[in-house]
């Protein structure tokens, strides 16, 4: 009796482990969004958000104001940042340094160090001509009605300072984000 106990316990932790591991952030440009989404459920959404003054789309150069469309990973959570607090994404992608090799925007160096990073699961450079340090934030002390009125930001996710503590809840370095 002990022994199945043990195993249904054991059975619970382990599904519970692996429900919030599938966490992950859908973010939608168009409708201004983040669904935070365990598997293909979402289990919660966060409205209001602005993005890069560019709109969003393909990233070309650093200071383009452009949110970037792709998959990234929290590489790295700034709980003190001048916009309250910061989730960085792993960006460039690969796919985005591949995209960037091949039309000149990066050397081989570069290029070379995007790839070694996203092998060992680092951080890649953030100072590439494709720009870096995108990520989702707060507003720090910025003013919440321009938030609410227009896409502010030079290419990250902007949310205000509750709805970002609020998605703390949900997120850590690796959590998989999703730009549509």
């Amino acid at each position: 009796m002990l022994r199945i106990y043990l195993l249904l316990i054991s059975s619970f932790f382990s599904l519970n482990v692996l429900a919030y591991d599938e966490i992950w952030l859908l973010v939608d440009t168009t409708a201004l969004k983040i669904e935070v989404k365990n598997g293909e459920q979402t289990v919660d959404t966060i409205e209001g958000i602005a993005i890069g003054q560019s709109g969003a789309g393909q990233k070309t150069h650093r200071g383009d104001n452009i949110t970037p469309y792709g998959e990234y990973r929290i590489g790295w959570i700034g709980e003190r940042s001048s916009f309250h607090r910061f989730f960085g994404l792993n960006y460039p992608s690969v796919k985005d340094a591949d995209n960037a090799r091949r039309k000149g925007t990066i050397d081989q160096y570069t290029y070379n160090g995007i790839i070694s990073a996203h092998m060992y699961n680092q951080v890649p450079p953030q100072n590439t001509p494709l720009g870096g340090r995108i990520g989702i934030h707060g507003l720090g002390r910025a003013d919440e009605k321009i938030h609410k009125s227009m896409n502010w930001t030079h290419g990250c996710i902007a949310l205000t300072n509750n709805q970002i503590d609020h998605l703390s809840q949900w997120v850590n370095t690796g959590t998989l984000v999703k730009i549509k």
